[in-house]
């Protein structure tokens, strides 16, 4: 079994089914997460997510976003720590990174799981979590 850890943007890409001018970056997603569920790995979320995600979306969205991966009951929600908190704050001034992307990045290595995403500044945390873009790992 393993765990994903899907950046807010790779929920974003699927939902909107989004594509840059070269890529169907939606698809990706989308193969991703059934890979994913055909392989009955999980992937994983926290409230971090979430509230990225309802900058864009409601509440109804957001549920809409996960049920895909939620009716399969493959969806596991990880909880945030102030230690991981800290070290997110801590991560983001030394390497000038988003906040949010250090958070997320702990909470991945945290939980033993491959973080995906398309971002560039994670590649800056490569030490932290693996990191992958959806198109690698299907």
């Amino acid at each position: 079994m393993k765990k994903y850890y899907l950046d807010t943007s790779i929920w974003r890409d699927y939902y909107e089914n989004r594509s840059d001018r070269f890529r169907p970056l939606g698809e990706w997603a989308l193969e991703l997460i059934n890979v994913i569920i055909e392989n009955k790995d999980f992937i994983l979320y926290s409230d971090f997510i979430v509230k990225e995600l309802k900058i864009k979306y409601s509440e109804e969205e957001v549920n809409k976003i996960f049920e895909v991966i939620y009716k399969k009951d493959l969806l596991l929600k990880v909880i945030i720590s102030n230690s991981q908190v800290k070290e997110a704050a801590i991560l983001c001034k030394r390497r000038s990174v988003a906040f949010g992307d250090a958070l997320h990045a702990i909470l991945a290595r945290d939980n033993k799981a491959v973080m995906v995403t398309r971002d560039n500044h994670f590649f800056e945390l490569v030490d932290i979590s693996e990191i992958k873009k959806p198109e690698d790992l299907i």
